[in-house]
C-alpha cells in the first residue's frame, strides 16, 4: 500500500484523498482548520459523486508536522496565500529525497515552496478538477478534468514523480507529463481570472456570465489582458483565451468558483495570485491590465481587511 501526504483540508485536498484513500493508499492530511481535522479523523472524507452518491474513505489528519515526517509524496492542495505556510510545515517532514507537487491555483506558489525546500524537491503541476466544499471533511466532486505535470528530465526515472503519476493513475486520474508546465498554468491563469473574480463579486454560478452581456464584456476583457501578459513574458498561449473562457463557462455552467465559495463562507480569496499577479506582471513588463487591475481591488474590496 502506497502513501502520500496531502497538505490541505479543503474542497481539492479532500476530493485528492478520497480518490487515493479508494485504492487503498495510506493518506495523511496536513492542515489546521480543527473542525476539518475532526471530521476527517472521525469519519474520514465523505465524497459526494455527480450522480448523487456518496461514500466515505478513510484517511488519517493531523495539524503536526511531526506526524509526516519522512514523507516522499506530497500534493500541495492549500490556497494560495496559504502557501508559505505549507512551505515551512513541509520543510519540517518532507523526506531529503521527497517531492512535493503543486497543484494549487495561482502563481507563485512553486516559488514559494522552492524557497524553503529547493528547487529539486519541488514539482509544478496543474489540474482542471474542481470540487465543492460541503462542509468540513464532505465535498462534492466536480466535472472531469486531467492533471498535468511537469516533465522534469534532470531527474532518474525512478524518481518521486514517477511514483507521484503511478499513483494518479492508479487512482483513476487522467495524468499527462508535459514538457512546459508552466504554460499550462498562464491558461488556467487566463481563464480563472476571466470566471473566478466575477462570479464572486455577482455571486453567480460559471454559466450565468454568458447570460449577461456586460458581465460577458468583463470576462472577455480580463481574458485578454491575461493573454497579452502571458505572451510578454513569454507564453505562447495557442488557443483564443476570450473562447476557451466562454468555453469552460458553457461546460461549468452550474459549478460555483472556488473564489465564489470562498467569498460565501467569508474565506480570503486567491485574488492576489491571480488578478493580482496579472496586474504586477503587466506594470513590469508595460502591458496594461485595468480589467484585472479593478478585479483584484474589487474582490478585495469584499473584506474591511486586507487579506
Amino acid at each position: 500500500m502506497a502513501d502520500c501526504l496531502i497538505v490541505g483540508t479543503g474542497a481539492m485536498a479532500c476530493l485528492f484523498g478520497a480518490r487515493l484513500a479508494a485504492v487503498g493508499t495510506r493518506v495523511t492530511m496536513l492542515g489546521t482548520w480543527r473542525a476539518s481535522l475532526d471530521a476527517l479523523n472521525g469519519q474520514g472524507v465523505r465524497l459526494v459523486e455527480r450522480d448523487g452518491s456518496e461514500r466515505t474513505y478513510p484517511v488519517r489528519a493531523t495539524d503536526d508536522p511531526a506526524d509526516c515526517r519522512g514523507a516522499r509524496l506530497a500534493l500541495v492542495l492549500v490556497k494560495a496565500w496559504q502557501t508559505p505556510r505549507a512551505a515551512m510545515q513541509l520543510a519540517h517532514c518532507l523526506a531529503p529525497e521527497g517531492l512535493a507537487t503543486t497543484l494549487q491555483n495561482g502563481l507563485g506558489n512553486r516559488e514559494e515552496l522552492a524557497r524553503l525546500l529547493g528547487e529539486e524537491r519541488v514539482a509544478l503541476g496543474v489540474t482542471t478538477f474542481g470540487a465543492t466544499l460541503l462542509g468540513p471533511g464532505h465535498v462534492r466532486a466536480g466535472g472531469d478534468g486531467v492533471i498535468s505535470l511537469g516533465a522534469r528530465v534532470s531527474h532518474p526515472p525512478s524518481a518521486p514523480l514517477e511514483s507521484l503519476e503511478e499513483l494518479l493513475r492508479a487512482s483513476l486520474f487522467p495524468v499527462e507529463i508535459v514538457p512546459d508546465a508552466d504554460a499550462l498554468l498562464w491558461h488556467k491563469l487566463v481563464i480563472n481570472a476571466a470566471i473566478n473574480p466575477l462570479t464572486a463579486l455577482l455571486r453567480i454560478p460559471n454559466g450565468e456570465l454568458l447570460e449577461r452581456p456586460s458581465a460577458g464584456e468583463l470576462m472577455a476583457e480580463a481574458a485578454l489582458e491575461a493573454a497579452a501578459v502571458a505572451e510578454a513574458v513569454g507564453m505562447r498561449l495557442s488557443d483564443d483565451p476570450i473562447q476557451v473562457a466562454r468555453w469552460v463557462a458553457q461546460h461549468t455552467a452550474s459549478n460555483h468558483s472556488s473564489m465564489l465559495q470562498d467569498v460565501m463562507r467569508g474565506a480570503p480569496t486567491e485574488i492576489d495570485a491571480i488578478c493580482g499577479a496579472i496586474a504586477a506582471y503587466g506594470e513590469r513588463h508595460a502591458v496594461p491590465t485595468p480589467v484585472n487591475r479593478l478585479l483584484w481591488m474589487l474582490v478585495k474590496a469584499l473584506k474591511k481587511e486586507a487579506e
